[in-house]
């Protein structure tokens, strides 16, 4: 069937197309270009940032490295951005030369039944050697910390001083290259980095969920 059969259906009497259907393929670009762009700007959208302690907080329980650095990343267990992060940490404890004491520490609200933080992200965060997980009721370890945002990630080093804090993922749920891994590598290696604060993309910590 030739180009000329096909689109027969659509003309006129006089051989001309509808005047709807560029009206239609104009509203349909326009709607397919917004939903793009809706999706590239949550993507983009950085997530509520920390007010970070300078100092390891002192009604923390978690146990800090007496004579080396410390990592903490804060991990809401249903996020759906958060496995780019459980994903970067691996790389960072997979590259440096020493790995720091590190812990992710995941929310569970005390409203829900016991495991419900064992989520598939639990998991894959229970994979990486030399991490230690931790339940963090009700968020206290979070509010301790300062933490807002899931994915959220400290450096302190042996002294209890805050060396970084901020998301080791460029976007929402995206893994790759990024500023805050890299600032975090050059730390743990004791390497010179200008960057030490960098933004968290991911689910609020303490939204309600079903």
């Amino acid at each position: 069937m030739d180009r000329e059969n096909e689109l027969g259906p659509l003309r006129t009497p006089s051989g001309r197309l509808p005047l709807w259907l560029p009206v239609f393929i104009a509203v349909w670009l326009v709607a397919a270009a917004t939903g793009l762009w809706v999706v590239w700007a949550y993507d983009n959208t950085p997530g509520a940032d920390a007010v970070p302690i300078g100092r390891w907080p002192a009604g923390s329980r978690l146990e800090r490295a007496p004579d080396g650095p410390t990592l903490v990343l804060l991990a809401h267990p249903r996020c759906s951005c958060t496995p780019a992060s459980i994903g970067e940490l691996a790389e960072v404890m997979a590259r440096v030369r020493t790995p720091p004491r590190a812990y992710v520490v995941f929310m569970k609200p005390s409203e829900f039944e016991a495991g419900w933080e064992r989520t598939p992200l639990w998991q894959a965060a229970a994979r990486i050697p030399n991490v230690a997980l931790v339940r963090d009721d009700d968020g206290l370890e979070a509010r301790q910390f300062g933490g807002a945002t899931s994915g959220q990630t400290y450096l302190y080093d042996g002294q209890g001083v805050l060396q970084f804090s901020g998301g080791i993922t460029s976007a929402r749920g995206h893994a790759g290259d990024n500023p805050g891994r890299a600032a975090l590598i050059a730390l743990l290696d004791r390497l010179e980095t200008g960057q030490r604060r960098t933004n968290v993309f991911g689910c609020p910590l303490f939204a309600s969920t079903d």
